[in-house]
Parts: C-alpha cells; structure tokens; sequence
C-alpha cells in the first residue's frame, strides 16, 4: 500500500552528475541513520528491496558473481546483470549502478553512482530522490510504500524535483511520458 497523503519530497539535493558524451553518472548521496550493515540489507535483499527500491531483483545482491534477473517497477522491463562487486557492507557494483556504504557515526553515508543517458538524468535523478526518501522512511520502520514508476511521475513533487535538477544540472528535461 502506498501512502501518498504522507509523503513530500524535500528540496533538490544531495546530487550532482558527471558528463561523458551521452552516459551521465549521477552522483548521489544520502546520510542515513542506520549502520552499514542494516543499510546493505536494504539494497541488496528482494524482500527489502520491493519496499523502496525502484526495480524488483530475482535473487539477492550480495554475491560477486552471482546473476540477477532485475525487472523495473511497473513495466516488463527485465533484464539480466551480474554483480561486478559485493564487499559488504561497503561495495556493491551491477550493471550501471555503484553503492558505496561508509560509517558515519552510527549511520551511514550512501553514495550511489548511476549512469544514465543524459536525456533522461533528470528524471533518474528525481526518481532516485523519491526511492532514498522511502528506502530512509522503510529504515526508520516508517514505510509509505515503494514509489516507482508512474507512482512516482505522478507523486507529489516529482516535476517540482525533475524543474530544480533540470536547473542545477543545466539540462533538458524530457517530455511529459503519456
């Protein structure tokens, strides 16, 4: 169940990109109040994952080596990678994404790298805003739900964020999906 009514993203933040032609890399980073090690279950384990995440995953992310079958959120979109890297709780690395998990107190600093085609970095990186805010909300055992998808686009905030990333990146948005 998603609970929309509780949920406004914040201010654009926290993120900035690396331009190389065509593939962008989003660079972004949370802190969050929980340590590496609750945090790495977060991203890398199924059941936790269709809580906040904006894919579903076949198997768990927690291998070097293993192969995963990820389908994204609200389409037959699937597809298959491999983890590159796994060093719990601090590395994991698939496909065009990179997790890197620091201590931070007793938290964590995330920092996720995703490369991205550039005509679509402000929507992953809007996207991306939303699935922190609920993955930190499912953590504080708080959750309103996985927002992906059309969940997002159409959520509270999410042009507000895709406007204010376009600005700081200085880059076109995409059009409006249909």
């Amino acid at each position: 169940m998603i609970d929309l009514e509780n949920y406004t993203p914040g201010p654009a933040g926290g993120t900035r990109v690396r331009r190389d032609g065509e593939k962008w890399t989003l660079i972004i980073t949370r802190e969050l109040r929980h340590p590496p090690e609750i945090v790495w279950q977060a991203i890398t384990e199924p059941a936790h994952l269709r809580e906040w995440a904006p894919f579903d995953a076949d198997g768990s992310l927690a291998r070097s080596g293993d192969a995963v079958r990820l389908t994204w959120t609200g389409t037959t979109n699937s597809f298959e990678i491999t983890v590159t890297q796994a060093d719990p709780p601090r590395l994991l690395e698939y496909g065009d994404m990179r997790w890197e998990l620091e201590p931070l107190g007793s938290g964590t600093r995330l920092t996720l790298w995703h490369s991205i085609d550039r005509r679509f970095v402000t929507w992953g990186a809007a996207g991306w805003h939303i699935a922190l805010d609920v993955l930190q909300r499912f953590l504080d055992g708080k959750p309103v739900g996985r927002i992906a998808g059309a969940n997002a686009r159409n959520s509270q905030g999410f042009q507000r964020l895709v406007a204010d990333y376009a600005k700081q990146f200085a880059a076109e948005p995409p059009a409006p999906a249909p």
